[in-house]
């Protein structure tokens, strides 16, 4: 966005009559508190989703009534301004943050426009674990009605699983099939046999790539004939490789349509995978690699076509530097974090494009059990280098994959110590990148002896200390850290089975002390809230009133 489209729409909103839930003026003269600044996140995101818009504007700098610039010298420092989108993310669901943060310095004084995104489908956003919305001009909870609309959404229709009546099976490519074929005997081969003596209807209905013989949106992508794309338009079905040179001038270019099933290959082929030398280090390396584990180019190009928002009309975008390649789809990032998919390893609950998702992993070319995020960072960590980075702004998703070693102490401390987690690991990487930790982080990694330095200017510690044996270590993470969800759901339902109804009060003491130290009080009572919640959806327990829990 330029200077001249922001001081337009911001000339635009001063001209409406009164704000709307969409858009919010605040004085912020000499400064905002936090708090209330992520309340007012939480709002605007929700109404945003409720009235269909992508994104509202959080404008400081400007008086509520009469609408004159006052100037704003709220974080006037780039720096801190850039910081507060990891705050607010810190403390929202899903990690969920401002699409950006324009600071406009005009004749009357410094504005800063904050782009609020849209809650997600099906997914309202809390801050600090509360949801929030507006009432006309007036800040409030969000109410219960709301919150059930927003969530409601999950049951969208499947843009991928829509039929397309005017086309036929003679609007498939044969190669593609017979490749589907093949993929499918692999991952299934008890039912090779079977596959042998299925017709094309008949597999692709087992496959679930066609509803009752009838052809979908996502047969079109993964097997239809390349002039076949038309029937999904304006959508399109399309990969992009692009090759830059050192200065990123472009050197070469292709283009692959459907079938995608066969386009991944032809892409791939085009990615140049060199070798990669280790700088000599005794004898901790290797003398050679592939700058590529081949799995993560293919994980990385066939998330793109799983979760690509295909009403948008984009294509999916490889771009080849010398010691990276770059990997977009548009649309959100469904799980809201990367951290929180590598943490938990666990499938997701919804798919942008689960029809699309369930035939892709029938035909071997995604792993929708959660894990194919993880192991790209595992093949990452194997070779010494940085883990993927993800760059979810834009309402895309933009995955960074370098192959090349980037700091000679990350790869010591990766090489020394094949016992460190890979959230460890991924907060190491963060140090290595340059990248801000939040203080827990920081705390945590100094008390490992993992990092030396003071805050900003962290580096990593090449002295490993050998004072904490493995067990330690484990100890050390799981209460700094916690463990999964699951495993305080079994708490409480063990605790239910041994003393019958028990008042909250008494579940918040039992687990409080088993909850990680890295949370507030405050924090561990919204956590027990969600666990119990999440076991009385599942049907699990059940709340009798006034606070008292039981087993169903």
């Amino acid at each position: 966005m330029t200077k001249a489209w922001l001081q337009n729409k911001l000339n635009d909103l001063r001209r409406l009559p009164a704000e709307t839930e969409v858009f919010e003026f605040k004085e912020a003269k000499n400064g905002y508190d936090f708090n209330k600044l992520g309340k007012y996140f939480s709002a605007l995101s929700n109404e945003t989703n409720l009235k269909g818009r992508p994104y509202s504007w959080l404008i400081f700098g400007i008086k509520d009534k009469g609408r004159t610039i006052v100037g704003s010298r709220f974080r006037q420092n780039r720096k801190d301004i850039d910081s507060l989108k990891g705050e607010i993310a810190n403390k929202t669901t899903n990690r969920i943050t401002f699409i950006e943060i324009h600071e406009l310095h005009l004749p009357e004084g410094r504005v800063l426009m904050f782009q609020v995104p849209a809650a997600p489908r099906g997914i309202p956003v809390a801050f600090d674990g509360h949801y929030y919305g507006r009432d006309g001009e007036e800040l409030s909870p969000l109410n219960i009605e709301e919150i059930e609309r927003i969530r409601s959404q999950s049951g969208i229709e499947d843009w991928s699983a829509v039929l397309v009546p005017e086309a036929s099976i003679e609007d498939l490519d044969q190669s593609a099939i017979a490749k589907a074929r093949e993929n499918y005997k692999n991952k299934f081969p008890e039912h090779s046999k079977d596959v042998d003596q299925w017709d094309e209807i008949t597999f692709l209905n087992k496959a679930k790539v066609t509803i009752k013989g009838k052809i979908t949106r996502a047969a079109i992508i993964l097997l239809g004939r390349t002039e076949a794309e038309h029937f999904i338009s304006p959508a399109e079905a399309k990969i992009r490789w692009l090759l830059k040179d050192s200065k990123g001038n472009d050197k070469d270019y292709h283009i692959e349509s459907c079938p995608l099933l066969l386009a991944v290959d032809k892409i791939y082929a085009k990615i140049r995978n060199l070798k990669y030398r280790y700088i000599k280090d005794g004898t901790l390396f290797p003398d050679e690699v592939d700058q590529y584990e081949p799995f993560v180019i293919r994980e990385a190009i066939n998330n793109c076509i799983a979760h690509q928002d295909y009403t948008r009309g984009g294509r999916i975008n490889v771009v080849e530097m010398e010691d990276q390649l770059i990997f977009t789809n548009l649309g959100s990032f469904i799980p809201g974090s990367v951290e929180k998919v590598v943490k938990e390893d666990a499938p997701e609950e919804h798919y942008r494009n689960r029809f699309l998702a369930t035939a892709m992993f029938n035909l071997k070319m995604v792993d929708t059990a959660g894990g194919g995020i993880r192991k790209m960072f595992n093949y990452q960590r194997e070779r010494f280098f940085p883990m993927p980075e993800y760059d979810l702004t834009e309402d895309r998703v933009k995955v960074t994959v370098i192959g090349k070693v980037l700091d000679m102490d990350f790869a010591r401390v990766l090489a020394k110590n094949p016992n460190l987690s890979l959230e460890q690991i991924v907060m190491l990487d963060k140090v290595q990148k340059r990248k801000s930790l939040i203080e827990e982080e920081c705390k945590y990694l100094k008390e490992l002896g993992l990092i030396e330095g003071r805050k900003p200017n962290y580096v990593i510690s090449a002295k490993i200390t050998a004072s904490l044996s493995n067990d330690e270590l484990k100890a050390h993470y799981i209460k700094q850290r916690g463990l999964d969800d699951e495993h305080y759901k079994k708490l409480i339902v063990e605790y239910l089975k041994k003393f019958g109804d028990a008042p909250r009060k008494n579940i918040d003491t039992f687990l409080r002390d088993k909850l990680p130290d890295i949370l507030t009080e405050a924090q561990k009572k919204n956590k027990i809230t969600n666990l119990l919640s999440a076991l009385r959806i599942k049907g699990s327990i059940r709340n009798k009133g006034y606070s008292m829990w039981s087993l169903v």
